[in-house]
């Protein structure tokens, strides 16, 4: 008989942490799982460390397609009523499966679930906690509204592996914000519910903002406007337009931090165009104070 729970790790030159994260697995509480590590064309001394675990772990090997090929890889490979996802230097805490299994089965209308996460640095220090959050109408809403609204997103969820096949896998053409659109999608197949506990830690490493802020704007723009068809029908014009510019503000602060000011201009222009009542205050309000060279 299948496990309950397919784990699903994509791992890319990740020797320096995959051990901890596929630790973190094996010593959860709820027991009935089987864990497959996707070796997604690492040319580090990943399949080493993978086959040091023996039959503890299923490694799936692939040419590097990068994250989304990567996870749809180890959906294919999965056998378990639930899927749940963790990034290879990420972790979890060892009650975490036992209590988001225990709210899907007793929720059978509930298609996917994650848990507050701790935040920590590269030297392990705690920033912050990724907390659970509700706001007002339901998950599909939030989301446009708040694209990071799942609480620790790729490395918290657990999902019903049949919403998943159904949803047609991770947007491999995205080359960021592939998770915010899958669960776009998930939450349009059914509920979604956040455990308020700490259970998963997400590390986030520096990096240049420089480097990554024109990738996340473009797929944030793609995604928005691809599944804008999700909403319900009174929900595509001026729910839609608000949201699409708040996400462009958001990206305007961005830049203008980054000394883009032409871009950031630009962006706030745009929004107030498409949403001029409901977010022309907020807009304007960006606008003089990066005219004013202030902070934002």
């Amino acid at each position: 008989m299948p496990e309950a729970v397919s784990v699903v790790i994509p791992a890319y030159n990740a020797a320096w942490c995959v051990r901890r994260s596929v630790d973190s697995v094996l010593v959860q509480t709820f027991r009935d799982i089987e864990l497959i590590v996707v070796d997604d064309g690492s040319t580090d001394g990943t399949a080493e460390v993978l086959a040091s675990y023996g039959a503890r772990l299923r490694t799936v090997s692939q040419p590097n397609g990068g994250l989304s090929s990567a996870r749809n890889a180890g959906i294919r490979a999965a056998a378990g009523r639930y899927v749940a996802f963790l990034d290879a230097d990420d972790w979890w805490l060892s009650e975490k499966l036992e209590r988001q299994v225990a709210w899907m089965d007793a929720h059978p209308l509930t298609v996917f679930c994650s848990t507050t996460a701790r935040v920590v640095n590269a030297q392990g220090q705690t920033t912050g906690e990724w907390r659970c959050s509700f706001l007002s109408g339901n998950t599909l809403e939030a989301l446009f509204l708040r694209n990071g609204y799942i609480a620790g997103s790729g490395s918290a969820v657990l999902a019903r592996r049949e919403a998943l096949v159904a949803s047609g896998g991770f947007d491999e053409a995205l080359r960021s914000l592939e998770d915010v659109d899958m669960w776009m999608r998930l939450a349009a197949q059914g509920a979604y519910h956040c455990i308020d506990e700490p259970l998963a830690v997400v590390e986030k490493r520096p990096d240049s903002m420089s480097r990554q802020l024109d990738v996340m704007r473009e797929a944030a723009m793609r995604v928005m406007q691809k599944n804008r068809d999700l909403l319900p029908a009174r929900k595509r014009g001026a729910f839609w337009r608000r949201a699409y510019a708040g996400m462009l503000s958001d990206y305007a602060k961005w830049a203008y931090r980054d000394g883009r000011r032409r871009q950031a201009f630009g962006d706030l222009l745009t929004g107030m165009r498409l949403a001029p009542l409901s977010r022309g205050r907020l807009l304007l309000g960006l606008l003089a104070a990066m005219l004013r060279n202030q902070p934002v």
